[in-house]
């Protein structure tokens, strides 16, 4: 019996990955495929795919053409799958020529022609062709990553940004065609929008946006209270279009892992947890105050989101300490909340105009995770236990800081109709009760 074996992501299988499953199956008596899974194609840059692994696995299957099917899952394993399965024959697409001749010493390596005109990637970027513009009135170096990982997502373009800053219109002619001051003119040319203005200005936005039938990517938190969270949620839900929230911690593999270690007992119980966002602005002048984020906007959203989303939203009472700079605007250089629950106890402590150590520590009853610093943009975390002889340590590659993860999951989003699980809208809601209670100064200063 003469086996082959080939991969592939087969990501909205069409015509072409047929015809070269068929071409494979010629070859021998005995055809092996292995789907990519989603994890090993992120490493391999491949992070917009449409359908899941499982999804792309049964496609493979109901094409009744493989004999098995089996999962790629790590760099090198097409070494260990030709000597497990006594393999002949690698077959490959003929656009890896020469790439995959080092397994000529483990079996024959065939390039298989490939269907002309026809790729998963065409059809994705076809699908989609959506078009996004951007809102901000400052904080440009957020803008200008997001901007940079835009390029990453096939089928997502740049329409414009809307800004009345001077200092976005000078970066932005370099950057993008459309330029404007003019929100409602951005939203015209525009099937969606990422905002990244100032929180205050967030809820109106926002409302405009979904009120025009555009979806919305927009920087946590949503809005400043969670009676406009609610309000927006369910504009977004009457005119059937998307609106997201933005913490780019949420789409990154480790965070994700991290969390379905905890929620799967690794670590027992947990009891508590103690997240550190932090960062130094220099403040030029009082006027600054009523332009720049302050820290519990800027820090909190992405400090309370492990808090949130392991203990859950129903906390029985938080405290609030602040070192304010500014009453009137209440801009904080540094705050820390404590929250209460039945049965745990959670920190935060975010600041702009203090710094720490930005690490964050799950505590269980069993052993407690480490993530170090800055644990928000991890690709790398430990559990620890009291046996040292059984820690264990996580790594999980991360391709700019989780943001054109954030943008894919937006897009498929919009494309398939579906809301985010990233960040659900539970979480959106108390995030916005948090902001609400900082504003209406329900808070002890330092």
């Amino acid at each position: 019996m003469v086996k082959v074996i080939t991969y592939g992501t087969y990501d909205l299988l069409h015509y072409g990955h047929i015809r070269l499953l068929e071409r494979a199956k010629a070859l021998g008596d005995y055809l092996i495929v292995g789907v990519t899974s989603d994890d090993y194609d992120k490493t391999r840059g491949k992070i917009n795919l449409q359908q899941s692994l499982m999804e792309r696995i049964e496609a493979v299957k109901a094409t009744g053409i493989p004999d098995e099917v089996i999962v790629e899952e790590y760099e090198g394993q097409k070494i260990d799958d030709i000597q497990r399965y006594n393999v002949d024959i690698f077959a490959v697409g003929s656009d890896w020529v020469g790439y995959f001749d080092y397994l000529n010493e483990y079996c024959k390596v065939v390039y298989l022609p490939r269907t002309e005109g026809v790729s998963s990637t065409e059809i994705r970027t076809h699908e989609r062709q959506i078009k996004i513009g951007f809102v901000s009135d400052g904080e440009e170096r957020v803008l200008n990553k997001f901007i940079d990982e835009s390029q990453y997502v096939n089928g997502l373009t740049i329409s414009g940004i809307c800004s009345s800053s001077n200092s976005i219109k000078k970066y932005a002619s370099e950057k993008v065609d459309f330029m404007t001051s003019d929100y409602e003119e951005l939203l015209k040319n525009s099937d969606a929008v990422y905002i990244i203005s100032h929180p205050r200005m967030h809820f109106e936005q926002i409302k405009q946006a979904l009120t025009a039938g555009k979806h919305v990517l927009v920087e946590a938190p949503i809005a400043l209270t969670e009676e406009e969270c609610k309000t927006l949620f369910e504009l977004a839900d009457k005119n059937n279009v998307v609106l997201m929230e933005s913490i780019k911690t949420a789409y990154s593999t480790a965070y994700n892992r991290l969390l379905l270690l905890v929620k799967s007992g690794k670590i027992g119980r947990p009891v508590s947890i103690d997240a550190t966002c932090t960062s130094i602005r220099s403040i030029e002048s009082e006027k600054d105050y009523d332009k720049i984020w302050n820290s519990i906007s800027a820090w909190g959203p992405t400090a309370v989101l492990p808090i949130f989303q392991i203990l859950g939203t129903n906390y029985q009472f938080a405290s609030i300490s602040s070192l304010l700079l500014d009453k009137k605007h209440m801009f904080d250089a540094f705050t820390k909340v404590d929250f209460i629950y039945n049965n745990a106890v959670a920190s935060l402590k975010v600041g702009r105009g203090v710094k720490s150590e930005g690490e964050l520590i799950i505590s269980g009853t069993k052993g407690y995770l480490y993530v170090p610093a800055p644990w928000w943009k991890t690709d790398y975390f430990e559990i620890r236990y009291e046996n040292q002889e059984n820690n264990k340590r996580y790594f999980y590659q991360l391709d700019g800081e989780g943001i054109r993860y954030e943008l894919v999951a937006f897009v498929k989003a919009v494309i398939q109709g579906k809301k985010s699980n990233y960040v659900s809208q539970d979480i959106s809601l108390a995030i916005a009760k948090l902001m609400r209670q900082y504003q209406a100064g329900e808070i002890h200063e330092l």
